[in-house]
Parts: C-alpha cells; sequence; structure tokens
C-alpha cells in the first residue's frame, strides 16, 4: 500500500492523488507492466475513502489503457506509457481513401499526448455491438460511425452520453449526443442542382444506391431533386448486365464502382464528358487526375477531421454540419 500516497489540504483531489501516485511508480520503476494494484477496497479502508473515489481513479487509468481490472482478481498494470493523457474509441464503417483522410488529420489535429483506437464494423450490427461492448469504459471518447445501421442507440446509450460523439451520418434516435456529420439529403439536390445546365445534355440520370451501404437521405435527396426537375432518372443497385448508353449520366457513391463503370464505357468506346457522364461521391486526389478529372459531390474529409478534434479538445458538446460542394471536372 505505500505505492500510493493520500495528504489532507493540498488542494489536490484525493482521486488525483491515487493516478499521481501510480504514474510516479511506474516512472520511478517501482509498478512494471503485469504488476497487480492494490484493490479498490484496500485503498478506501486504509485512507477512509469513499469506494468511488478509488473507483473514479482506477477508471481514469483504465480509459488512459494504463491499468486493466480482470473479473474476479483485480486491478493490473496494461501499459507503462504514462504520457498518454486520454484515449479515443473511433469506430469506422469501412476504410477508403477520404476516410484516411479523416483519420490522419483528426489524428494529427489532437496532439501526441492522445491515443486513438480504430475499428471497423464493416455496416455489420453484431460487429458493431461487440466492439462497443467489448470497449465500454476503455476510452475517454468514443467517436462512432453508425453509417446506416438501424438501433444503434440501443447500444450507444450504454456509454456516457457526454463521452460520445457521432461521425458523417446521424439519425433523429441519436439526436441527443455531439457530432459532426453530413447533410446527404440537402447536399445531393444541392450539388445536381449547381450542375443542372451539364445534366441537360443528357437523357437519364441514374443513381447506382446500395441500400446495406448509402444513406437513405442521399435517396430521398435524389427522388426529390427528380421530382422538381422532371428529370428522366432510374436507380440500380449494381452494374451487372448493365451496359452503359450515350446520354446517360452515371451518380456514382462509391470508388469500386467508380472504377467498374469506367471500365465498362471504355469498352463501349464512350466519350466521357460529352456522350455519357459520370459525378462521384467523396472527392479524392485520384478523382483529379482520372479521365481527365472526375466531378464530386463532396464534403472536406480534412476539415471534418480537425474539426472533431478541436470539439473533443475543447469538450463541446455540438452539433455540426460539415458542408458538402460541387467540384466540376472533365467527366461531366
Amino acid at each position: 500500500m505505500g505505492l500510493i500516497s493520500i495528504k489532507e489540504n493540498l488542494g489536490i483531489p484525493k482521486y488525483r492523488q491515487i493516478v499521481d501516485s501510480i504514474e510516479k511508480a511506474i516512472l520511478e520503476g517501482t509498478l512494471k507492466k503485469g504488476d497487480k494494484l492494490p484493490s479498490v477496497n484496500g485503498i478506501r479502508n486504509k485512507f477512509s475513502l469513499s469506494r468511488d473515489t478509488a473507483l473514479k481513479a482506477f477508471n481514469e487509468l483504465k480509459a488512459r489503457g494504463i491499468v486493466q481490472s480482470i473479473a474476479g482478481k483485480g486491478y493490473y498494470i496494461k501499459s507503462e506509457n504514462v504520457e498518454i493523457s486520454q484515449k479515443v474509441f473511433l469506430l469506422f464503417d469501412e476504410l477508403n481513401s477520404f476516410k484516411e483522410d479523416l483519420y490522419n488529420s483528426f489524428l494529427s489535429s489532437l496532439g501526441n499526448d492522445i491515443q486513438v483506437d480504430i475499428y471497423f464494423h464493416h455496416f455489420n450490427f453484431d460487429m458493431f455491438s461487440k466492439l462497443i461492448y467489448d470497449n465500454i469504459g476503455n476510452y475517454n471518447y468514443y467517436v462512432i460511425m453508425p453509417a446506416n445501421l438501424k438501433n444503434t442507440d440501443k447500444i450507444i446509450e450504454k456509454l456516457p452520453q457526454e463521452s460520445v460523439f457521432i461521425l458523417d451520418q446521424t439519425h433523429p434516435e441519436l439526436s441527443q449526443y455531439a457530432g459532426i456529420y453530413q447533410n446527404f439529403e440537402k447536399d445531393i439536390k444541392a450539388g445536381l442542382t449547381n450542375c443542372l445546365a451539364l445534366l441537360k445534355k443528357y437523357s437519364t440520370l441514374i443513381l447506382l444506391f446500395q441500400e446495406e451501404k448509402q444513406p437513405q437521405k442521399m435517396l430521398k435527396g435524389f427522388k426529390e431533386f427528380c421530382k422538381i426537375t422532371k428529370f428522366d432518372h432510374e436507380i440500380i443497385s449494381s452494374f451487372q448486365n448493365r451496359i452503359p448508353k450515350i446520354r446517360e449520366v452515371y451518380l456514382i457513391p462509391d470508388d469500386r464502382n467508380l472504377i467498374l463503370i469506367l471500365k465498362k464505357i471504355k469498352e463501349e468506346k464512350l466519350k466521357l464528358g460529352s456522350e455519357i457522364g459520370i459525378i462521384s461521391y467523396n472527392d479524392t486526389l485520384l478523382k483529379e487526375i482520372v479521365e481527365g478529372g472526375i466531378t464530386t459531390i463532396s464534403t472536406d474529409f480534412n476539415k471534418m477531421g480537425v474539426r472533431l478534434a478541436q470539439m473533443i479538445l475543447n469538450k463541446e458538446p455540438i452539433k455540426i454540419e460539415n458542408i458538402s460542394t460541387l467540384i466540376v471536372r472533365n467527366s461531366l
């Protein structure tokens, strides 16, 4: 118990003195990875503290990855890296080039003393649930991309509300949480409206929409645009057995299918930007170059990452809409 030192009238909360004592013991080499810590009840009894005070100290160290709890055995040193002041749980749906931009800008804006662990649920509700349940209490903050999964609120509610930030796509049942999001319905309508003059040389606007991955609000915004402008349109779920034709323009939300349609256009010897058009979602450096440039409707993912980091660092419990813009290039 000599590891822990608590003094009265220091002006430092007692839970913080427990944290400081353990950090000091790690730095001095008294405690090493794998060593067992004094029990919560032992600390409580020795220093006449409440059990909650000792637990608060251990939970902070646990969230920072310094301490781990083993059921029925107690608390142990998990890491000797006391320089990590906070840990962030970052749950993406999947990894792609623009989310990598978001991740890198988020990471670089947080600072070196904050550790970010990234996970992926791949649009699988069971995986989503397991990753969150397995990490309750292990992090200071939880940044969660729910995508279009249903009933995520039932899982997220297990976390402290003030520790949760919703990213990219949000839903009415998650309205109580802070976050930064895209307004897919508004963005797709605005993007298509801004390029309406260019769209008029095409006869049919075709949205590739995969129900399991794409936001429903994107589909809603697309339908509303076509209704208002009376634009002839189609909604398809795949390019299988489809042959692109003259005067069609395709709206492609994902990069894999963008490559597939470009390949089919080449096979049909169609001229991109005049005989057939493409609008892609989410801008990347590659889209500036491929085929003379691909037109995109895109939010600024670097800006999203920077702003998310600021919200965490400043403890801002707010909701922010990340603006999307149309970037016109050769493909339209």
